[in-house]
């Protein structure tokens, strides 16, 4: 065997290797590290994405945090790709970059800047993303790759934001 045939896998296989998480599609994946810890990483992300959240809410408004989390999005699916096709995997646990795109168009659909509904936000985006109803669930086995990475968060995003408007609602918010 060559020095070039070690780097590929074996024809059927995902590629195993570690990434270098200095490399900036994989920094941005796992957003900045945090998808690599041990459990959990999907809610510790969607729980640190709250900070950022807020202070682009604070600044920008909820147009300001609904472009960032396009930006993300996009940013998202790239970064993905490029993590899948070089760590392998249909979907990671790694990468987390889609939860910090869903929990900001969670809270940019429907959250004042309010702690209160931070807090139902997160709780509603996890639970719409951890339980997957139709047609999320759909969409996260159906679509491969970095878009399939990160839609079904955005549709998650959909539920949460409107289980949100719902509480507004009856809570006189809106």
């Amino acid at each position: 065997m060559t020095d070039s045939q070690d780097d590929k896998p074996n024809p059927g296989e995902h590629a195993a290797r570690p990434a270098s998480i200095w490399r900036l599609p994989i920094l941005l994946a796992t957003w900045f590290g945090s998808g690599l810890l041990p459990r959990m990483p999907g809610t510790w992300r969607s729980l640190a994405a709250l900070p950022f959240a807020w202070a682009i809410h604070l600044f920008f408004g909820p147009d300001g945090l609904m472009l960032a989390a396009a930006v993300v999005f996009f940013i998202g699916i790239w970064a993905s790709n490029i993590y899948v096709r070089d760590v392998g995997g249909d979907d990671p646990g790694a990468v987390v970059i889609d939860e910090v795109a869903g929990q900001w168009l969670t809270l940019a659909l429907a959250a004042p800047l309010d702690p209160l509904f931070y807090a139902l936000g997160f709780v509603f985006f996890r639970v719409a993303d951890i339980f997957k109803p139709w047609p999320v669930s759909w969409a996260d086995t159906r679509i491969k790759g970095g878009l399939g990475i990160m839609v079904d968060d955005i549709i998650a995003a959909l539920y949460a934001g409107a289980a949100l408007v719902g509480v507004g609602y009856m809570m006189g918010v809106f």
